[in-house]
């Protein structure tokens, strides 16, 4: 972490956002750490947003890594509520579910931006997802965003 901040020095906080990943591969993630014991360390980095990977089954969980070690006030959290690596398509219910547990965890709504776990084409020349899945699942995002949104501002 005091590389990235070294490296970040000049640059404002409220431009950087960190991306926290697990790997973006259609496996098992059976050796994947968890989130929680190194939220300390990453909430260390001077930036402005942390983007987590936590729509694949094996990190749904994590939100309650943050709610028990909440970021920073001035740290914006941006939780994948999409899985970037399978071409189910998630419910608009699902996603507007996870937002809403990460505004638990995090206690504060102004600070979530749902996101997908990573991007769609990591790799050159491969895909997981379908070309149409994938802006479906987009579609999904911003459907279950204005579900949360109802919910949140009620």
């Amino acid at each position: 972490m005091e590389a990235i901040n070294i490296a970040l020095a000049d640059i404002p906080p409220d431009r950087v956002r960190l991306h926290v990943c697990f790997g973006n591969w259609d496996g098992p993630h059976i050796d994947d750490i968890e989130l929680g014991p190194v939220l300390p360390l990453i909430y260390k980095a001077k930036i402005g947003g942390l983007s987590l990977s936590c729509a694949n089954p094996r990190h749904q969980h994590e939100y309650k890594a943050v709610k028990k070690n909440r970021p920073p006030a001035e740290m914006a959290v941006l939780p994948g509520v999409i899985d970037v690596t399978t071409n189910y398509l998630e419910h608009p219910e699902v996603v507007a579910d996870r937002i809403c547990q990460w505004v638990d965890a995090v206690e504060d709504r102004e600070r979530v931006i749902a996101s997908t776990d990573c991007g769609f084409g990591s790799f050159a020349n491969f895909a997981f997802v379908a070309e149409d899945v994938c802006w479906a699942k987009l579609r999904m995002l911003k459907e279950g965003a204005a579900l949360a949104t109802r919910r949140l501002w009620k």
